[in-house]
Parts: structure tokens; sequence; C-alpha cells
């Protein structure tokens, strides 16, 4: 499409397209003179919809700008206006237009998991798809709740959180036994039907019915001191105890909401907070924050829709969703959300009574939260306007990049990416680089640098040659001197890749922390003052580079160690290897075993046996 400015836009050109539309449901597309996608919205009726845009007059600013800039449109019509919402909501996502209200940084929620594929099931964190058989908990809000979570169920229920080889492979009890974290039915300590016990107390806690697991453990503890057997009765005391912490870590347990999630927002000066309360078995399993872009001011109405319509876009809405605002069509997304459910989702507004109290008290978390973050923001901001002043940059970075290196004498080399901008790290744009080419292996920390930059700038060029996309960094912070500034550069150069503005970070005098050098291309190296902000800004996006790299470098290396030769074997996949590994106790042990042996191993037949044979056996 054309990038004239002499295109018509506006009012007139929308008006033109009426005539090829009918009352029809379906989405529509709003696009610029350089083809960029504006907006995208749904109708019910798109004809009416579309006339709405069409008359010159009585729109709000933000909405009377996106019409000034339309030059064309694009329409897809669907059976039902519920379609329309998700192909809405799906293009949203894909196409991230300006005008438009997106939720960002979305990310799954952690449950709990009481796994029903073994005899004495396992209770551990549980995050994605619910492919395993066994009872699922929450959603929690963070891993942390969930992990607070289990460590005190562990002590009031003694499931164990060990792996099925772990548990297969046992011969004593292990430290969890020891620190009363677990009944060791790995070992016999515990027989199947007082572990199943167990596992239905867990499940009763977890549904929220607390009251009777206390009073059971109650009656044994009593049951226990009067048979005089003080130790059984110490522990079950124990239990009650920690059982206690459970329930008062919970926060706020609301007596009449036994299920629902509470979503309240909060406005300011065109930013917006969404603050989600989990309410699970009344319950408060946590909350989170959320941030969505605005679509450069949408009103409350319209951000509740598409905050609602993407949250649940991959999770499974609660019976009930209590709301600080109403929400736009509220049937539609009611009706949405029940199809997503499977059931039922009722959504409401409540103004009175325990329900209206937990909004308020998540609409307050929102406005604290939204306050926090804005002046973090403002703060960010001096300090990139900091940082644009003291490197004589054209403006302050909108995205900074920084790269790190990590390996051990060059084994398990990787190469670290971490991103910042105005709103601080983005964490969900780190990246980390497993290297490739033998400059690994050679612990030549240049060539790693040039192969992670290569394989970085290689697919930005590729996936987004225009730089529209926002991933395209204006600041590279690099860990090295003259010689690493020297080498970055010329790659950068090779890839045609010139506008980058590039700094590398040195050591300096001794390798202390403030007296570091700066190095970049075409000019003299130079130094902050210690007390300067801009050089702590530096060195915390520094270490936070090296703390990524490294922690990458240990999940190498710690995965490294658990490989084995059967990984290597055509056909033995996960559940053959954990078979193998359970029957014969290591790797080793099944290397020496002979076909016979190995066929007696579930899930091994005869070619199988002699295929794992030869392998081992060449």
């Amino acid at each position: 499409m054309s990038d004239s400015p002499n295109l018509p836009s506006g009012h007139e050109v929308i008006q033109a397209y009426l005539k090829t539309l009918d009352g029809s449901p379906g989405v529509y597309r709003m696009l610029n003179a350089k083809g960029e996608v504006l907006y995208v919205g749904k109708a019910r009726n798109l004809k009416a919809r579309v006339s709405n845009y069409a008359r010159p007059s009585g729109h709000s600013l933000r909405i009377a700008r996106m019409i000034f800039e339309t030059v064309s449109m694009m329409f897809l019509t669907t059976r039902t206006e519920t379609e329309a919402l998700l192909l809405e909501q799906n293009l949203i996502k894909q196409l991230k237009p300006r005008y438009n209200v997106l939720l960002r940084d979305d990310k799954s929620f952690p449950n709990i998991l009481i796994a029903k594929d073994h005899a004495f099931p396992q209770i551990k964190k549980h995050r994605g798809k619910k492919s395993e058989k066994g009872s699922y908990f929450g959603p929690f809000a963070s891993a942390g709740s969930v992990n607070r979570t289990l460590n005190q169920l562990q002590k009031v229920f003694l499931l164990r959180n060990c792996s099925d080889s772990m548990f297969e492979g046992r011969s004593r009890p292990c430290l969890q036994f020891q620190i009363k974290r677990c009944s060791a039915p790995c070992v016999a300590k515990i027989d199947g039907p007082a572990y199943a016990n167990l596992v239905a107390d867990a499940e009763r806690f977890l549904q929220g019915k607390t009251t009777d697991v206390q009073a059971n453990l109650a009656t044994e503890m009593n049951r226990a001191s009067n048979e005089m057997e003080f130790e059984r009765a110490a522990a079950l005391r124990d239990r009650i105890k920690a059982l206690t912490q459970v329930q008062q870590s919970q926060g706020i347990n609301p007596a009449g909401v036994t299920e629902a999630d509470v979503v309240a927002l909060y406005l300011d000066q065109g930013q917006a907070c969404v603050q989600v309360f989990f309410i699970r078995a009344n319950q408060s399993w946590g909350n989170r924050d959320f941030y969505p872009k605005t679509g450069a001011g949408a009103e409350a109405p319209e951000i509740m829709e598409a905050f609602l319509a993407q949250f649940y876009d991959d999770k499974e809405p609660p019976r009930l969703v209590l709301l600080s605002h109403p929400v736009e069509n509220e049937d539609l997304v009611g009706q949405l959300l029940s199809d997503r459910a499977g059931r039922k989702v009722e959504l409401a507004v409540p103004r009175r009574g325990e329900k209206a109290e937990l909004v308020e008290n998540a609409a307050r978390n929102a406005r604290e939260s939204l306050a926090r973050r804005m002046s973090e923001s403002s703060t960010q901001n001096k300090l990139l306007e900091g940082l644009a002043d003291a490197f004589e940059l054209d403006a302050p970075p909108r995205r900074i990049e920084v790269y790190d290196n990590a390996h051990i004498s060059g084994s398990n080399a990787v190469g670290g990416m971490i991103v910042a901008g105005p709103e601080g790290f983005v964490k969900s744009q780190y990246r980390k680089f497993n290297i490739k080419s033998a400059a690994g292996a050679n612990s030549d920390d240049f060539g790693m640098m040039k192969e992670v930059l290569t394989r970085r700038f290689e697919r930005l060029l590729k996936e987004d040659p225009d730089r529209k996309s926002g991933t395209w960094p204006d600041l590279l912070l690099i860990d090295g001197g003259v010689g690493q500034v020297s080498a970055v550069a010329s790659i950068l150069s090779e890839l045609g890749v010139e506008d980058v503005a590039l700094i590398g970070v040195a050591k300096g005098e001794d390798r202390d922390a403030g007296k570091e050098v700066f190095h970049r291309r075409d000019a003299p190296p130079f130094a902050l003052k210690m007390n300067d902000p801009v050089l702590y800004f530096i060195q915390r996006l520094r270490d936070e580079a090296h703390r990524w790299a490294n922690g990458a470098h240990v999940a190498k290396r710690t995965k490294a160690v658990s490989i084995t030769p059967l990984d290597d074997i055509p056909g033995v996949g996960s559940t053959r290897k954990r078979a193998l590994l359970q029957h014969f106790g290591s790797a080793k042990a099944v290397a020496r075993a002979g076909v016979p042996d190995l066929t007696a191993v579930e899930g091994i037949s005869q070619s199988m046996a002699e295929t794992i044979y030869n392998f081992l056996n060449p």
C-alpha cells in the first residue's frame, strides 16, 4: 500500500464502505496509509457499527484520531457475534493495533495437582495443560503462593512430592521423612489405606472443607493422648498447627463466596491497572496485577470487555466473576466465558455485602499498584534520559538489550540477552542462546558473542525488516572493552545494521564496581562519577544480564548431568526410559542386562530389547 500522505482519509472514506456492507455480524479492521492496522473491532451488525464511524462529529478524542488516520478498511463476516468476539481477540493478539485494548505480560497460572496415576499419589505444582490424571486445585496467583501452600500441606498431610522414578529407587527414607514432611510410603512406613486417607484429607482441605479435617485431627490427637501415645499426639498437634498456618496465610477467606475471580480496574491519566483475586473453596489463593495497553484512552467498559476476553483465552473461568465496572456487551462476554468453561459463568458488579467488600479490596490494590508503577515509570524515564545525555544518544532508548556469556572452561556455553525499557526489565523478552559453534568449546568469548548477535539480528532482519514490531533495540550493552565493541560493531556492519547504539562496559581498575570504563564506536573511553544514578542503573542492567546468563548455564549443566545413554536409543522415549530405570535402578545396570532381562520390563518387546542391547553393546 502506498505511503503517500495525499491518500483520502477519515469519515468520508469510511462512508464509502457502507454501500458494500449488510447487517451481518463480523469483524472490521481500520488501516492507515502505511497499511498498519489501527484498530480491530467486532459488530453484531457491521453496517450499523461502521455507519457510526462515518459521522463527522460526536466522537471521543481517541476515536476521532483513529478515524482521521484511517484510509482503508477490511471486513470478515461471521455466523454469530460470539464468533466475531473470538475472531476479534485473536486478531488483536496477533496484530497488536495501536487503538485497541491489549493485555500484556499474560502468563499461565500454576495449580496444585494430586496425581492419581500411582498407588501412592504425589502432590506437586502443575502449570499448563491439564493432561495428567489427578485432582487439580487452583489457579494460584504465583509460583511462590503455590510453593508456600505446598510446603504447609506437606507438614499437615505428609504426602510425597518425589518423582515416580525416585520413589521406586528408594531403599531408605529420604530427608523429607526425617523432617516430618512425608510419610515415606516408598519404604512402607505407611500402608496404602492409611496413605489414601491422607490424600482424601488433603483433597477435602483444598476443597474448603477445613473444619472437618481439623476436627478429625483433633479427635485423633485426643485419642492418642488418652492412650498415652504422646509422640503420636505431638505429631498430630504439629499437623494441626501447620493447618492453622495455612488458613492464616490464605488472607481474606470469604464465607459466602465459594468460587470466584474478583476483577477490579483502576484508571488514571490514560493508564490502567487490573487486579485479579482468585477465590477457590472459600479461600483466597492470591492475586495478580495487570497493566493492559488502553488503546490511547479507552473507557472502563471497553477495557473490561477486552481484558476478560483475552485473560480467559487459555484459562478456565470460575462460576462467578465479580467486577468493579460493568462490561460492554455483558451478555456476549458471559456467553463466551460460559462456552469456554462448558457451564454457566455469571458476571456481577456487586453493590453491597461481602462480595462488594471483595471488589473494593481488589480496587484499592489496583489503585495502589498503579500509583507505584507510575512512580517507578517516572524514575525509569529519568534514568533513560540521563543515559541518553551521558552517552550522547539521539533520544532516550525505548528498548535496551544487554548481552552476556556464561560457561566453565568452554563447557555448556550459553549466551544471555535481557531487555529493559521505560517499564523496567521486560522479562517476557529475555532470551538465551545455546552456543552451537566451536567458539564455546574453545572458550572464545569473541566467537560466542559473534554467534549470539549474528543469530539475534539475522532473525530480526528476517521477521521484522521494517522495524514495526517494537522488538528492535535502540541500544546494545555488552560486557567488555574496546575489543568486544570493535568485534560487535563489525558483526552489525556485516549485517547492514548501522543505526543501533553500542556501548561496552569494561570492569575497570581492580574490577571494582563503580570504576567501570565505557567504550563506544569511534569515541574515546570514559567513566561516570561514582555516585551517578546512571552508573548504578547500568550496573543493575549488567548484573541482571549476568544473573540471567549464569542461570541458563547452570540449568544447562544440570540437565547435562541427568543425560544418560538411554536418551539416544531409537524408539526409547521418556516412558520406556523411566520403566528401564525403575526396573534396573541405573543406566549402567541397563547396559549390563541381556535381551531376556530387558524383555521383562513392561513396554519392552523382543525387537526393542534387541535394539537397546545392540545400541549399548556395539
